[in-house]
This record gives C-alpha cells, structure tokens and sequence, in this order.
C-alpha cells in the first residue's frame, strides 16, 4: 500500500535528486572541470569545486525534475495515459528543460555542436543509469513482497 503524500515527501524527493545531481557533477567536476571551465558556468572553479550559484541552479532543476516526475510518473494529474508515453514524455520534458536552462545559465556553449553531444551522451547515460536502478529497486521490491506473501500464506 502507497503511504499518503504531503509536502514533506516532494521536499524530500527534491533533496534525494539533488543530491545524485551534484554527486554527478563534482565528478564531472573532478574529470573534466579544468578543460570545461573556459566555456561552462557549471565549471567556474574548474576542478576546484563547484559555485553557490551552480548549485542553487541545481537545486531549481531538481524541484522542476521532482515537480515533472509527479506530473507524469504518478496518478496524480493523469490518470489515463499509458506508462510508456508518460515515462518518454517525462524524459523529452526534463531534457527540454535542462536544455532551456543549459541556454539560461550558459551551462555550455549553445552555439557548439560538440556540446550538445557531449550533453545528449551524458544525458542519455544518467537516463539510462537512472532507468536500471529504479528497475534493480523494483525487482528487489517485488522480491521482498513475495516473500512476505509467502511467509503470510505459511502461517
């Protein structure tokens, strides 16, 4: 049974996403910092760390994340679409929105082809990262579901 929401769930959804967005960051951070610098705000301090200001706008595209992630992936607001289609178009918004804010917050150079297949590549494999755990948690959620079935019906 699904426990009752309130703000404090979406708050703490916020934080969770938050917190993988920046642990990714300070790796690309470590990696790739110094070489980004010169043409990314995200890398002000190349590998030195990452500004106020990038995580603030972190921490915006992780509420917008968790704010489209309850628009599409609960059934909340939509109720009758397929899973699928609601699954992509939560993918095709969140890239839509890191891209406006890409443009925005001058996170790379827009004008440069090689930088938006450097963001489509680190998009798709975060995308695809995210996609194989929440289906690892799943099946692990599944699991311990059907043992607790079975330790109920040997009672």
């Amino acid at each position: 049974m699904e426990e009752k929401k309130n703000i404090f769930t979406y708050i703490g959804q916020v934080f969770a996403t938050y917190g993988i967005i920046v642990a990714i960051f300070m790796l690309f951070c470590v990696i790739i910092g110094n070489r980004a610098q010169p043409m990314s705000s995200l890398y002000s301090f190349g590998s030195e760390g990452l500004s106020v200001g990038t995580l603030a706008q972190l921490l915006l595209l992780a509420a917008i994340i968790t704010f489209i992630r309850v628009l599409f992936l609960t059934d909340i607001l939509i109720k009758n679409m397929p899973l699928f289609l609601r699954s992509i178009l939560f993918l095709v918004m969140i890239c839509a929105v890191i891209a406006l804010m890409a443009f925005f917050f001058e996170w790379f150079q827009v004008t440069d082809p090689k930088s938006w297949i450097g963001f489509i590549i680190s998009f798709l494999l975060c995308s695809t990262v995210s996609v194989l755990i929440s289906r690892i948690k799943e099946n692990y959620e599944n699991k311990m579901m059907e043992q607790a079935l079975k330790r109920y019906h040997n009672k």
